[in-house]
């Protein structure tokens, strides 16, 4: 029929939920489109690229930084990372100001490891098929922003994606180095396949530069989260109890499921360095609580030197369970576009 016809209210208020409802689906399936591209077609480069087209004509203001600045700005984790592989690094700035001027953003970051062989510490053959998705977290956080701008979304939302290409080469930083990240606190490397919190360290500290009080990183982190709750469900951490409450109701109806496993300072322990301040996997080499440990690592890039927390709201979003569609979801093979409605549902009521 005509849905043009607005003359009943309700058939108009239906009409829009349509409407919104494409839209949301479309930018998931844009999502889905990114993270699927293979490895040899999508370098940093091209993931900035793809950042730019994603909000063209659209408010977003988005800066791609090379290495050279990078450098300065003392982004050495991203770097140690990313210098093993031919193709430069990037970090992704995208800027989204639909608020007003003085309102702090919800800061998103994403994890745009654009192809993943593990480094030195290289997956097994099994493991390798797959990791041109390893920028699922940063495909999310472009176009969750592209939806909030198309939404006209009265908020201020920022998001940052680091980029590189984590390979095997002479140039590999290698198991046993040390890294002074950009928050001056140094990384002692355990395992070179450990490397999106590695780069997310340095996203988290430039987070620091727009004062927002909250900040969601979301990332394909670890095969332990999917080890721990399957592939129906995203892991999340967070400090704060009510704003946990409130995603895992988001979650719920918007059929992006999350489940949220513990922060307890305790787990501190298990990720002190002996040469670094702090070990990118745990210091014993244990098995266990891999995501546990991804997120606990992620947490000491929200507090100052005294141990204080900088962000009163800060989450941390494992979407590797659910980075490719399983049997009896009726979706095509490959990306989910995990975290996107979740994201978009949350800017859209934070209040």
């Amino acid at each position: 029929g005509n849905v043009a016809y607005t003359g009943n209210p309700v058939r108009k208020e239906i009409q829009d939920a349509i409407l919104k409802g494409h839209t949301i689906e479309q930018e998931v399936n844009k999502t889905r489109t990114l993270s699927n591209t293979p490895g040899g077609d999508m370098t940093p480069q091209i993931l900035g690229k793809k950042a730019k087209e994603a909000v063209k004509n659209l408010p977003v203001k988005v800066t791609a930084l090379g290495e050279k600045e990078m450098e300065r700005l003392s982004m050495r984790a991203i770097l140690s990372v990313g210098r093993r592989s031919d193709e430069e690094s990037k970090f992704i700035i995208m800027e989204y100001m639909g608020g007003k001027k003085n309102e702090k953003p919800i800061t998103l970051v994403g994890k745009g490891v654009t192809f993943d062989s593990g480094g030195i510490n290289l997956k097994p053959s099994s493991s390798l098929l797959g990791m041109n998705m390893d920028m699922s977290g940063g495909a999310a956080v472009i176009h969750t922003i592209a939806l909030a701008a198309k939404m006209k979304l009265k908020k201020n939302v920022v998001g940052l994606i680091p980029c590189v290409e984590n390979m095997a080469s002479g140039k590999s930083y290698r198991p046993g180095d040390v890294i002074r990240s950009m928050s001056g606190q140094t990384i002692e490397i355990l395992n070179t396949d450990a490397e999106g919190r590695v780069i997310l360290a340095d996203a988290l500290t430039y987070a620091g530069k727009y004062d927002g009080d909250v900040i969601i990183n979301v990332a394909t982190l670890t095969g332990a989260a999917a080890v721990a709750l399957g592939e129906r469900a995203s892991a999340f951490f967070s400090n704060d109890d009510k704003l946990a409450k409130n995603l895992e109701e988001i979650g719920e109806k918007t059929g992006d499921y999350i489940w949220r496993l513990p922060l307890w300072e305790e787990y501190e322990n298990e990720i002190k360095g002996s040469l670094g301040d702090l070990t990118n996997v745990h210091n014993k080499d244990s098995r266990y609580g891999g995501a546990i440990y991804g997120a606990i690592f992620l947490y000491q890039l929200i507090k100052d030197k005294d141990g204080n927390e900088k962000v009163p709201k800060w989450v941390h979003l494992d979407i590797a369970p659910r980075m490719t569609s399983i049997m009896g979801e009726n979706l095509a093979q490959g990306a989910l576009g995990a975290g996107v409605r979740l994201l978009y549902k949350f800017i859209e009521e934070y209040k």
